[in-house]
């Protein structure tokens, strides 16, 4: 693809056969689980030519080369399968639930050791690498919307041994110098399935590996389970391919292929969900029973001017508070017609929930945070439902 394209059209033409006569507009999933001798590719654990068309639209919108997997928490087991026995990995207070779990149960095993922190603490961030093996970031964060600094903390992974870290912010901030970092630093890893390759390309700021659950907004459409990273090191994305083709963590050509065509629409849906975000958050930000709303959207927001600095917008998540009452927030989720109850997020219908309800997310979390999920419904009818949730609830 030409370089000077915007990602929106990227998105719809990347990835696609070859121009010629009576070839087709689009791949289509190749069902086979093995291949004719005399090609690289002789079984179907090896490759799929849905995978391809899939890797190379996400690839050209990263920056890098993509690998599909089975589920996000597939990608994410073999992005913490790179880190060796005995290693430690610094990972966000906040964060998806299910990578938290899995690098608890790899700590509680003696695999690797975990340090939590403050993403959004960019000296927390930079002291914390020190000696690490990787460090893994959220930028919105799930589901408290706090947003980091990634050229600062990834400019603190890269210093060189024996040097001093000398980084200037995306705010314009001058931080403190950070002595000693190992040579290479950790394996910088950030989750970018809120933010999507339209919005946030870490790739392009020093990251080494870009995750998403393509469930969400990648396939965008609530019927797909899929995962991918994204690399531009060529070592790190044979040994991701090793360990997905060693631990048989492969999608089915079906999934990968509908998960293509809806990324097909990625720029349309979060353009119209991007923006009823942004309505909402106004809007809840005004009424009496709510008393906060995260989104980094929002002037006032703690995360505003770095999400304003490094994205190209704001995203179709948020999430608000109700003043600590959890049976009210729980109520509020029962009481919508038209969001979904329901976990998950990224796809053409709004969902909402309390995040607290599952047992595995943290403690930091308050019990009446309820995230929003917004999808492509007309706004007003969105913000009508909520408000009557919000009577009903009482």
């Amino acid at each position: 693809m030409a370089p000077e394209l915007d990602p929106s059209t990227v998105v719809v033409h990347a990835g696609r056969p070859e121009r010629v006569p009576n070839a087709p507009v689009g791949d289509s999933p190749v069902f086979s689980s093995t291949y004719v001798a005399g090609g690289d590719r002789g079984y179907g654990r090896f490759g799929n030519d849905a995978w391809t068309a899939f890797e190379e639209t996400l690839g050209a919108l990263e920056g890098g080369r993509a690998l599909t997997f089975a589920s996000g928490m597939a990608a994410a087991a073999a992005v913490c399968d790179l880190v060796p026995v005995g290693g430690r990995v610094v990972a966000p207070i906040h964060a998806y639930s299910g990578v938290l779990a899995l690098l608890d149960q790899q700590a509680a095993t003696g695999r690797l050791s975990v340090t939590r922190v403050d993403v959004a603490n960019t000296e927390a961030v930079a002291a914390a690498v020190l000696g690490a093996d990787m460090l893994w970031v959220e930028s919105p964060t799930n589901p408290a919307m706090e947003v980091a600094d990634l050229p600062a903390i990834i400019a603190a992974a890269r210093a060189t041994a024996g040097g001093t870290w000398v980084a200037t912010s995306t705010t314009g901030q001058v931080l403190a110098g950070v002595a000693s970092l190992p040579t290479r630093g950790p394996i910088v890893v950030v989750d970018n399935t809120f933010a999507t390759p339209l919005l946030q390309q870490p790739l392009g700021m020093g990251a080494d590996i870009v995750m998403h659950s393509a469930t969400k907004f990648i396939a965008g459409h609530s019927d797909v389970v899929l995962g991918a990273v994204v690399t531009a090191d060529d070592e790190l994305w044979a040994a991701l391919e090793l360990r997905r083709r060693s631990l048989g963590a492969i999608p089915g050509p079906m999934e990968t292929w509908l998960a293509l065509r809806g990324l097909r629409t990625l720029a349309l849906r979060l353009e119209r969900s991007q923006s009823t975000a942004a309505f909402l958050a106004q809007r809840l930000l005004e009424h009496p029973r709510v008393s906060r709303v995260r989104y980094p959207g929002l002037p006032d927001d703690a995360g505003h001017a770095r999400a304003a600095a490094q994205m190209s917008g704001f995203g179709a998540i948020l999430s608000f508070e109700v003043g600590g009452d959890a049976e009210y927030a729980q109520r509020i989720c029962e009481s919508t017609k038209l969001w979904l109850h329901a976990t998950s997020l990224g796809g053409v219908e709004s969902l909402l929930e309390r995040r607290r309800r599952w047992p595995i997310e943290v403690p930091t979390i308050p019990e009446d945070l309820i995230r929003l999920s917004v999808g492509i419904e007309h706004p007003a009818d969105l913000w009508a439902d909520l408000e009557q949730a919000f009577t009903s609830a009482t």
